[in-house]
Parts: C-alpha cells; sequence; structure tokens
C-alpha cells in the first residue's frame, strides 16, 4: 500500500549529521532496518521513509504507518503534548542503544551507535508530522545550514514560555508646549514672498565707504639720483688713467716674444753623440726571499700545526621539538598512502581556505563528504548562497593526494562557483599539508578539520 508523502525538499538546503566518519543519510534505509532487526518498532515508526530523485539532489520523505497526517503546528495542544512525550521516550532508548553500541569490540556495533547517536537531529518544527496521533520525524539526520547538532533535540519543539507582563507606574508626563498654528496665507499676500524675512538686528554703524575715484594714470617721476662726489683734480704726472696699465703689459709682451725667438734660433744647440745601449743579460736573480722572509717573520711552536688538524669538535644539536597532533586534523597514513589507499580521507570535513567572498568580506564556508574517492562539497557564501558540486580523490605515484572536481558548483541562485584543485602532502609527522589552485596565479593554503556534523 502506498504511504503518505509528508515533505520533500533539496538536498542543498540542509546540512547532514553522522558520526564515525559517514553521514546518517548515506545509511538511513541501512539504520531503519538495523532498528526493525532488534525490534525497536517504536522508534523505526517515528523516522520518515526517504527517498531519493535521479538526479541526486532532491528527496521525498514517506510515512511508515497509515493515517491522516498533520503538521505539528497545525495539531491541538493535547495532541502536540502527547505526541511530545512519545518521542522522550523514544529518544531516551534511541540513547542506551547507541551507548551500548558503542562500548562493542566489533567495528560495525561501534559505527552503528555512532550513527544513531546523530539520527534524530532534525532541522526543526517544520519537519514533524502527526500521523494517526503519532508523531514521524521527516529529514531526519539534517540539520539548518551554518548550525551544529543540539545537544536537546526536542528543544525547538517547546512551547515558548510567556513571561507575565510587569505593569509599572510611569509618572504622568509632563503637557506639551502648545504650537502656535501657522499662518494662513490668503490671496492677498499671493503677491509677497513666502519665506518670511528675518527680523532686523540693530548693527554697530559702520563707517562710510567711500567708493574709489578713478583718476588718470600717475606720471612716473624717476628719483633724482645722489649727488655724485666732488672729483678729485688728477695729479699732472700721467695723462692716462689706470686703465692704461694692461694695454702697455700687452703691447711690451707683443714685441718682447719675436726678439726671444730669434734668439734662440740663432744660438747653436750642443750635440751630443747617442751611442746604442750595451746589451745586457738577463739573467733570472737567485731566489732570496726564503730567508729573507724566514729572517723577518716571527717563528711559532709546531703545535700551531698540531691544532689546526686536530678533528673539529662536534656541535651540540638543538633538541627536537614533537608538536602533538590535532585530533580532527587530515593525517595521511604513510601505510596507506604506500599501498595506494585512500581511507584517511573518508567522513565529513570542515575545509578552510584563505579567501574572502567580495560581498561580505568573510571566508566562505566549505563542508567536504567523501566516501572512497567520492563523495560532494557544499559552498556556502553571500547571503546565503548555497552551491554544490560532485568530488572525486586519488592519489598519485609519489604520494601526493589529489581532490577535484569535473565542473564547477551548481548554486541555488543560478550561479556557478569556481571549484579549486586541491593538492595535499604528507609533512614530517604525516600530517597533510594542502594547497588549493584555482588557476595558474592564484593558489592559496588549504585546512581539512574532521567533523561528525
Amino acid at each position: 500500500m502506498a504511504k503518505t508523502l509528508l515533505r520533500s525538499g533539496d538536498l542543498d538546503d540542509f546540512q547532514a549529521v553522522g558520526g564515525g566518519g559517514q553521514a546518517v543519510f548515506d545509511s538511513a534505509l541501512q539504520i531503519r532496518e538495523a532498528l526493525r532487526l532488534r525490534k525497536q518498532q517504536a522508534l523505526v515508526d517515528c523516522l520518515a521513509i526517504p527517498q531519493v530523485n535521479d538526479e541526486g539532489d532532491r528527496v521525498d520523505w514517506y510515512s511508515p504507518v497509515d493515517g491522516r497526517a498533520v503538521s505539528w503546528k497545525a495539531a491541538d495542544e493535547e495532541a502536540r503534548f502527547k505526541a511530545f512525550r512519545y518521542l522522550e521516550n523514544t529518544l531516551d532508548s534511541a540513547a542506551a542503544l547507541s551507548r551500548k553500541c558503542m562500548q562493542s569490540p566489533k567495528t560495525a556495533q561501534q559505527l552503528f551507535g555512532s550513527l544513531l547517536e546523530k539520527a534524530l537531529q532534525f532541522p526543526g518544527e517544520n519537519h514533524v508530522f502527526l500521523v494517526d496521533g503519532k508523531p514521524v520525524i521527516t529529514f531526519w539526520g539534517f540539520v539548518n545550514l551554518n548550525e551544529n547538532a543540539r545537544d536537546n533535540v526536542l528543544e525547538c519543539l517547546k512551547e515558548p514560555e510567556v513571561a507575565e507582563p510587569i505593569i509599572e507606574m510611569l509618572p504622568e508626563p509632563e503637557p506639551e508646549p502648545e504650537v502656535e498654528p501657522a499662518a494662513t496665507v490668503t490671496f492677498s499676500h499671493a503677491d509677497e514672498p513666502l519665506l518670511t524675512p528675518p527680523p532686523a538686528v540693530n548693527l554697530p554703524p559702520q563707517p562710510a565707504v567711500v567708493p574709489p575715484v578713478q583718476a588718470a594714470e600717475p606720471v612716473v617721476t624717476p628719483e633724482p639720483a645722489p649727488a655724485a662726489p666732488t672729483p678729485v683734480a688728477p695729479k699732472k704726472r700721467s695723462r692716462y688713467g689706470l686703465w692704461a696699465l694692461p694695454v702697455a703689459a700687452a703691447v711690451a709682451v707683443a714685441v718682447a716674444a719675436p726678439l726671444l725667438l730669434n734668439q734662440q734660433r740663432d744660438t747653436p744647440a750642443p750635440v751630443t753623440a747617442v751611442q746604442p745601449p750595451a746589451p745586457v743579460e738577463i739573467a733570472p736573480k737567485p731566489m732570496q726571499a726564503a730567508p729573507v722572509l724566514a729572517a723577518q717573520l716571527p717563528l711559532h711552536q709546531a703545535e700551531v700545526a698540531a691544532e689546526l688538524n686536530a678533528p673539529e669538535a662536534p656541535e651540540e644539536k638543538a633538541p627536537v621539538v614533537i608538536a602533538a597532533i590535532p585530533k580532527d586534523a587530515l593525517v595521511m597514513d604513510a601505510l596507506e598512502v604506500k599501498i595506494g589507499s585512500t581511507k584517511f580521507l573518508n567522513g565529513n570535513w570542515r575545509v578552510a581556505m584563505d579567501v574572502k567572498d567580495p560581498e561580505t568580506g568573510k571566508a566562505p564556508t566549505v563542508r567536504f563528504q567523501i566516501q572512497n574517492n567520492k563523495g560532494t562539497a557544499r559552498i556556502v557564501h553571500g547571503k546565503n548562497v548555497t552551491c554544490r558540486a560532485e568530488l572525486y580523490s586519488g592519489l598519485h605515484q609519489t604520494g601526493e593526494l589529489m581532490i577535484k572536481s569535473r565542473s564547477n558548483a551548481r548554486c541555488s541562485d543560478g550561479s556557478r562557483y569556481p571549484m579549486p584543485e586541491i593538492s595535499c602532502k604528507a609533512s614530517s609527522n604525516d600530517v597533510a599539508e594542502c594547497n588549493a589552485r584555482f588557476d595558474a596565479k592564484t593558489t592559496v593554503p588549504v585546512t581539512f578539520r574532521k567533523t561528525g556534523d
């Protein structure tokens, strides 16, 4: 018999939670079947049945029981009270079963217990319905975007307490000053200016300003030159002034120069016979530098040479500081890398990239869900714009981890978000050192932190 469709929605509008490195929604049908085998029928009837469409981005939730479905808000107060008590008992049973499974030595039991611990998380009261009076939860294993799992799962179903109004005796308000009514404008005032001129202010008398009189251009009279000193009568011993001295010196030089040249030409210079130099035998000089240096330089003890040949003392090495590895860091296990396995990448990761959104100035929220080298990426940026892209990962022969996407992420507002190519290498303590490359010129550091959300 066909079940009742309770609610439908896009997976990108919510955030999946999980445990043990795996999302609850990825194993939703297996969780319901495991609870049925453990005879937890009351808990099974509270979990709606999910059915994903062919594209994998939208899910329909169907009721596991027959009956008339009513939303939580539309139900009356008494029905909500009974359903709330029913959910409290069911959650207690689920918590006890989760603790028991997590204490089991078997890995499969521990994984089931960690998933069951977060299975009953749901976004809000709009996702709870009453079918024939019994509560049924849709979108279980999800929370709202940018929110964490609630410690008290049923907190959103509680009725808000209405505080009693506190009546205080307020003092009587002071009477407001009366405002004079605005003057009425009639047709007789139509020609008057609308703005009232400011009241006249009595200012002190100002001196009268005499307008400048335009006169003819003044005639510039040159100032009389200072009186020259009375000239002193020149002495009779010379007819010319001092300026004649340089001229006379130049004339004397011009007359004396040819005479000196003729005198030098007439005087014969002594002739000296030039003899060729005698041949000189070139022979190497005896090497006497060694004894000279030995006589001048100070002599030292032979122990100096012994010190030069002595072995160097070993340098003291600084103590090696081993930093603790964060609990939620991405650790590339050396043995798994050697055999080409990427099990260390399975799980949910919070990815922090050193980029900022141009609209808000904040870094986008990036979550990766990867299992066996395949997964999805969810990015929330701007004003709650959600983007999603498919991921695939692998190891190179050099041990480098690569995480890529075949296309840009599709966003809820119809836009596309560029997906980077992430490469990781193991550091000295096997912690992954990762970088995201958006293009040939843009590379930013990336940090992976494992989360149970």
